[in-house]
Order: structure tokens, then sequence, then C-alpha cells
């Protein structure tokens, strides 16, 4: 399959939104998957995880392929969950273009905002999907001016809905002026009429808005507007794809994929209007050597290079490292270099994906995407290509996890199984962490919220059966000072009947929330030795994460070293890093500080009648409501509020709101948490 008939899609969307269910329908009229899974009853091809059919969310993005049209699609099918804001945010690094699909009821909700802005880091073309259209309080115009409102996108309706609710029967086609019904049997062929009289004015209103925004962007849509000529579909077509790639508009599309309804109109807006490979600009890498910029160009001819976009174990086969290719071919049985380990990889198998079942392949080209057996060492993020031609791709940022819990084998028997099972799940997920407690040698693992903890440990217990006892979540505090503090460090200490001595001068002084820590040196080489600078700096950053009063990360502090006295006789590396380690502790004790706490952005989506309870509740839980925004059916309330007391909502919500409300959470910033541990 050439490049300009590839097509590297996401599907994104805040959770419920109905990105799975839209994804199987795909699958279905694809021809991929002979019968429609459903989410609801755990059936779903793309979610093939056994927790993800329990629980009836997406959690590790599934990767597909699919042909619609002639044209290959590679479907990446990412969480709409916060929590496991990782998957989303590879995904889309890999991503040339993606489908925003939006609840008609819920419209564009917190974590609809969070994708978007990730998406627009990192540059994908998208297209919207308005779906659930038969859902009681469904809205597509009040969705419309939410996402022109909240998102700061121009969307452009290509396709309006026929009634809404239970009343939702079909589409009104504005680009070939028609309606569309869908039978009720899902394989059986679409049924097209000319447009009623009731939809008539509405159709010409919106067809005439259509060509308006067109005509802003081509002149030949103008010019063929004004002398009363028909515009032909083809041209509308081309000139929607240009504004697709450079974002200026947004097509819409409507539907309700759980009743089969305008899935297939949005496969004609994939293929049709999201980028293929080649219709994108060069990347821009950096080389490994000297650090300077490279521009890529997405060709097969180039030098192999590829980005390692999510890590899989397999208990056969091992690690299945999903790749994204640029440039240049990758092919079976040969060895890649991987540059962020500095390590000749070999690819043992290259396989093409449909969720969990597979197809071997003998190579990836340039703009496919793919997985690879062999590699031992790979991480999520790793550049992997030609020893000849080293470029690093920019690596991926992921925020600091919040939320610990302390996990220890049930026997000492388990306990190297455990530190195994530990080590393959970090390298999957970048946002999980291990940490040991040097004290009392307990293993604390760490995660972006409640639910992604749970989902780790469920693996750890059931998939990777490690016997093993659970902590209560924990809160990860972080520590800061508030005012400024000058001290000096005299280190003196005889070892194996040597002395060891060093004196410095450090400032310490906060920084601005959020700059993150700082260590800088008035002293030069010209005054100090090298290697003692470097020994003062490692004793310094070594300290920062071993925090000030509680031992919690240090952040946002900001270490001066003033000067510095050394001895040739007595002075030694390990007298300045240990001076560095033990004068960082007593500037910052003497600096008022503070412990800060993770403070969550809450999203709540409930119906009007407990809206009261809802929000009393939530106060008496320290949050602070900072807007309130009412739907037709349902309220929507924006909160942030400590995450210390956020800890089992999603119990409390159900029972104020008799199962109806939801919510979602994420971190937002670290604050002084009153009152101390």
């Amino acid at each position: 399959m050439t490049a300009e008939n590839m097509r590297n899609i996401g599907i994104m969307a805040h959770i419920d939104a109905g990105k799975t269910t839209t994804t199987e329908r795909i699958l279905f009229y694809t021809g991929k998957s002979h019968r429609i899974g459903e989410v609801d009853d755990g059936e779903a091809t793309m979610d093939w995880m056994e927790q993800e059919q329990n629980r009836g969310i997406t959690i590790v993005s599934a990767a597909t392929t699919c042909f619609w049209k002639d044209k290959q699609i590679n479907i990446i099918d990412t969480p709409g969950h916060v929590d496991f804001t990782a998957e989303v945010e590879r995904s889309l690094r890999v991503l040339d273009g993606a489908v925003a699909i939006f609840c008609a009821v819920g419209g564009v909700e917190p974590q609809s905002e969070t994708v978007w802005h990730q998406a627009d880091t990192y540059n994908v073309s998208r297209i919207a999907y308005i779906n659930k259209m038969d859902r009681i309080g469904a809205d597509f115009f009040d969705v419309l001016t939410e996402i022109e409102e909240k998102l700061g996108a121009v969307p452009v309706p290509l396709y309006l809905p026929i009634g809404a609710e239970s009343g939702f029967k079909g589409i009104i086609d504005l680009l070939n002026m028609r309606e569309i019904y869908w039978p009720e049997d899902p394989a059986a062929e679409l049924i097209y009429k000319e447009i009623s009289p009731e939809n008539t004015e509405l159709a010409s209103e919106w067809r005439e808005k259509l060509i308006d925004k067109l005509g802003e962007v081509s002149d030949e849509v103008t010019e063929l507007y004004l002398e009363g000529e028909d515009i032909p579909v083809e041209l509308i077509n081309k000139v929607l794809r240009k504004v697709v790639l450079d974002q200026s508009f947004l097509p819409v599309f409507v539907g309700a994929s759980l009743r089969n309804i305008g899935v297939q109109p949005l496969l004609d807006g994939i293929v049709e209007y999201l980028p293929a490979p080649g219709d994108l600009p060069a990347i821009t890498g950096h080389s490994v050597k000297n650090e300077s910029e490279v521009t890529v160009d997405r060709s097969d001819d180039g030098n192999p290079l590829a980005l390692v976009f999510k890590i899989q174990n397999d208990r056969e086969a091992g690690p299945m490292c999903y790749v994204r290719v640029y440039s240049g071919v990758i092919k079976k049985g040969t060895a890649v270099y991987n540059m962020n380990k500095r390590k000749r990889e070999r690819i043992n198998r290259i396989l093409r994906m449909h969720s969990n079942t597979s197809e071997d392949l003998s190579s990836l080209a340039a703009g496919e995407i793919g997985v690879i057996i062999g590699m031992k060492d790979a991480q999520t993020g790793d550049t992997i290509g030609s020893e000849g031609h080293q470029v690093l791709l920019e690596n991926l940022h992921f925020p600091e996890p919040v939320i610990s819990v302390a996990i220890e084998p049930k026997s000492m028997s388990d306990m190297d199984k455990l530190k195994k099972t530990l080590d393959n799940l970090t390298r999957e997920d970048p946002t999980f962490i291990v940490k040991e407690n040097e004290e009392t040698g307990q293993l604390v693992i760490s995660g972006m919220g409640e639910l992604h903890l749970d989902v780790l440990v469920t693996r750890i217990v059931d998939d990777y059966r490690v016997a093993a006892k659970i902590g209560n979540p924990q809160v990860s505090y972080r520590e800061t000072i508030t005012q400024e503090y000058i001290h000096t460090e005299k280190f003196h200490k005889v070892m194996a009947g040597k002395d060891n001595t060093a004196e410095l001068t450090i400032r310490v002084k906060p920084s601005e929330r959020g700059a993150g820590n700082q260590f800088s040196s008035l002293v030069t080489e010209k005054n100090l030795p090298r290697e003692y600078l470097d020994a003062i700096r490692r004793g310094i950053e070594n300290s920062f994460s071993g925090g000030i009063m509680y031992g919690y990360p240090g952040i946002d502090v900001s270490v001066v070293l003033e000067s510095a006295v050394y001895n040739e006789m007595t002075s030694t590396a390990f007298a300045f890093e240990a001076a560095a380690a033990m004068g960082f502790d007593e500037a910052c004790r003497n600096a008022g500080p503070v412990l800060l706490e993770p403070v969550m952005k809450v999203g709540i989506l409930c119906p009007k009648d407990y809206i009261g309870e809802v929000i009393n509740n939530v106060t008496v839980r320290g949050g602070i409501v900072h807007s309130l925004e009412s739907r037709t059916a349902i309220e929507h309330l924006n909160v942030e509020a400590p995450l210390s007391k956020m800890f089992g909502y999603s119990t409390v919500l159900r029972s104020l709101t008799q199962g109806r409300g939801t919510f979602s959470m994420e971190f937002s910033h670290f604050a002084p948490k009153e009152g101390g541990i």
C-alpha cells in the first residue's frame, strides 16, 4: 500500500462519548469484523483486555488496520479516561489525523478539552463526529456552539441530524443535498431520498453556510457561487481536505453509532479529508552527536527512522514494540540501532495488528505503523534507526504521578516475580513509577489516579498472577520553601586515617510554582576543580528528591553555590558531595519549608435534580466550585479539590445521584497543605 493511500488516525474523546462503539462499527463496515461487538456486553473487539471488558472502558490503545475504498486505515483507539493520559499522549505523537468524538448530550466535556489541546501540541489534523443523537437531551447545534466557544475551532457541519432523541432517524447530507436513512439490518444498503419539504429550509440554510465558509478560502468556489453555477462535490471535497490539513475549519459529522447511524459517511470523511503521511511536512529530529536540529523527509528512500510509541508484554513473544516509521524501510531479520540506549537491537518479527490478532509482515515502510518483536531494551519514547545516521526524535513528556500505594509479595519467594512484573509494567507505562523506600525496604508504586493504580494492581494480581498485598492509596505530596536563606557548611571527617574536608556557602530561594528545581554556581573552575564542582552538583540534585522535612520530593527550589573553600591536601570529591547534601538540608529547614498537596481539576456531570447535594458534598470536601454550566438535561460543574479528600468519590457521587452522575479528575497544581500531615 503506497503512502498516499494510507491514513494513520486516532479516535479521541471524553470517556463514554462512544469511541470504542464507533470503532467497532468501523471494523464491521470495513469487513474486519464479521459481527458487531458491544462495549455494554463486554464483547468489543478493540477492548480485548479482560479489565476493559469488565469496566466498559478503554485502557490501552489498541492498534488495528482496516481498508475502505482502497485506502488503508491504521486506527489507534485511545483511552478517554484522564488517568490514562500517557496512552493518549503517546498515540497522538504518532498520528497524522484524528476523529474527535463528542457526545450530543455531554458536549465538550473536560477530557475532550484536554485531548484537544494535546492534539494541538502535536499538530494533528482533525474532523469531528457528534455521536449519541438518539440519547435523551441530545442537541446537535448546542454542541456546535460549545466546540466554537470552548475549543476555539470553527465547526462546519457536512451533515445534519433528522430528529433527535428517540425521534432521531437519519441524516441530511449537505454535500449531495439528500437524506440518508439506515435500515434495521446493519449489512443492508443505505437508503437515499430527496430532502423532504419539512427539512428543505434547514438544509438550504446550512448548505449556504457551508459554501460561504469554503468561499473564504477558495476563489473557485466563490466564482461558481456568484455565477449561480452548481458547485461540484469533488471541488468541495478538495477544499475541505485543504482546510483540514491547515486546521482552519473543522468538518462535523453526526450519528448514533450504537444504532449504526452515521458511520459510513464518517469513514468517507476519514479517507477523503484526513492527511496521508506524505501530505505532512518533514519532521524535525535532533542529531545525537551535536544535538543540532535535523530535518527528516517522510520517504521510503531515506535512512530508516522510527519511534517506539507503546510497549505491550506478551507472555510468549516477550515485549511487543509498537512503532511508527517516519523514514526509510525497516526489515525483518535485520538489526536496528536504539538511539536512546546506544545499543543495536535485532528485529525477529514484524506484525500488523488487528486488535489482539496479527499478521506477519516482511517490512515496514515510511508512514506505516506495526509491531516489532525481538527488541529487548526498547522503552516507550525510544527512537530506532540506522547507526550511521543517528537522529533522536523528541522524547515524550508525561505528567508526574500524584497517588501511591505500597505493595509487597505475600511470601519472599514471590519477590523476584513481583519485581520482574513491575519492571515490565514500567516499560509499558511511563506514568507508572516504582520506588523502594530506603529505610523500610517497602516497594511503593505511583500512578495518575485511583483508577490507573487499580487497573495496574489488578494486572499484577490477575494477569501476571503475583500473590501480593496492597496498601491503601496515599497522596504523593511535595515539599518546597517559602523564604531565602544563606548557609555555610563545613565538613570534616577522618576515613581510613585520611582527612576529608570541604567548605561551601549556598543560597536557597523559592522558584515560581512549576519552574522546577534549579542549581547554578557563581564559583568557576578557576576557583574550584571541576571534579569538586560536579560533586557539589550531585549532592544538591540528589537532595532535591530526598525532601526537606518529611522525605517527599522537593520542588521549585533554586540553589546557588555562592563560594567554596578547598584544601589541596585534605579536600575530596566525597567531602564536597556530603557537604552539599548536608548544607542543602540545613538551609531548606531554615527557609520556611511547607508541605504541598496535589489539587485536582474535577469535572462533574449530574442531572439537575441532584445539583444541590452534589455542590454541598464537594464543598465539604474542600472543593471550590469555579463554574456551573446548565445544559438541556444535565448540569456541568467545574471544581478544584484536594486529592486527599477525593478518594472513593465515585461511590459517593453514584449514591448522591442514583447512579446517574459521572466525573473526571486530572491533576491541576500543587498548593500548600493546611495543617501539615
